[in-house]
């Protein structure tokens, strides 16, 4: 057994620092702004939820000065450079492009919209202004997937992508909610989805099937996505219970597999020739969002309004490949008119 070759991911603390203002106040962004100031030099400046108690609450357990009572108020602040938007799914477009047309660069936490035209609303913005942009999916930027990105030419031509997530969840829990668009597809399913098309590209052919859930949204769903050569995606994911969360690619070369769960920290296992290679890493989980922050302030320093790890077409396509799972298993969500 021999080792892959090391991640070539900046120094995170050596990014330039810039000022961020976050928008919305609910689980993820607290992960975000908690492992951010651990890991890096940039410095959170402001928060901004729809009441002036969540924001008070919020700056107060995560040491923010400025707690703003609006998420208008938030991206007016003249001391913030980049807002990263930590609301519902419903409402990325609106926010994001509330950021943009106040001159702010803006992170968007996954998925960047509901559906690939608010997607392509967000960045015809972001290109208009001159402003950068990127879809907050955390998993494309780090070490790991650097290690990926070397490792898939010594697998050959694809020929397969096997990737699955599943969670269980506590009733309440806003996965359940229709008026949010919930059930794992957009919290989920985005991962292994992205995961199949950044390896095959946009699909030639979709199918897909959904499961409903008594609470009123789709509980479970499995898609086949084949590229114009017929090559295939597979991919699977629920709230019914927690997966083991792996993706496996197959070329014609050799294997690479990601044990679980894939879109997070961990190791990534390469079978080529006979031989086994291995990276691996301690397994952080969320204390790893932190790498997209220094990412984006990277790519600002620099001038970029776009990152390579996670391009605004990377996301389009992944939210065109969304819709066409949605159209094909018969998924509506509130803003299409259905559940």
């Amino acid at each position: 057994m021999s080792s892959l070759p090391a991640p070539r991911t900046p120094d995170p603390r050596s990014a330039p620092a810039l000022r961020w203002g976050i928008l919305g106040t609910g689980w993820i962004a607290g992960k975000f702004v908690d492992t951010v100031a651990r890991n890096t030099t940039q410095r959170i400046v402001a928060v901004g939820s729809r009441s002036q108690d969540s924001a008070d609450r919020f700056a107060k357990e995560h040491g923010i000065d400025r707690a703003h009572a609006s998420y208008d108020a938030l991206v007016a602040d003249p001391e913030v450079d980049v807002v990263y938007v930590a609301t519902p799914h419903t409402a990325h477009r609106d926010d994001a492009i509330r950021a943009l047309e106040a001159g702010k660069h803006v992170l968007v936490e996954k998925p960047l919209a509901l559906d690939a035209a608010q997607g392509a609303e967000i960045a015809a913005a972001a290109r208009a202004k001159g402003l950068f942009a990127a879809e907050a999916l955390w998993t494309f930027f780090l070490p790991r997937y650097d290690v990926v990105r070397q490792a898939l030419p010594r697998i050959g031509a694809i020929r397969s992508v096997q990737a699955e997530y599943g969670e269980g969840f506590e009733p309440g829990h806003r996965i359940f909610r229709a008026d949010l668009a919930g059930g794992p597809l957009l919290d989920l399913g985005t991962y292994p989805l992205s995961f199949v098309t950044w390896l095959l590209g946009e699909p030639a052919t979709v199918l897909a099937t959904a499961q409903p859930h008594p609470a009123g949204v789709h509980g479970q769903l499995a898609a086949i996505l084949t590229d114009a050569e017929g090559n295939e995606g597979i991919v699977h994911t629920s709230i019914h219970g927690f997966t083991p969360t792996v993706a496996t690619v197959v070329g014609t070369e050799g294997v690479l597999t990601l044990p679980g769960p894939f879109p997070q920290p961990g190791p990534v296992v390469l079978e080529t020739g006979g031989e086994t290679h291995v990276w691996d890493e301690p397994r952080t989980g969320h204390e790893g969002l932190f790498f997209e922050a220094a990412e984006v302030a990277r790519a600002v320093a620099d001038g970029r309004t776009e990152t390579p790890l996670r391009t605004l077409d990377d996301s389009l396509v992944t939210l065109r490949a969304i819709d066409a799972v949605r159209a094909r298993a018969g998924i509506r969500f509130p803003h299409d008119g259905g559940s």
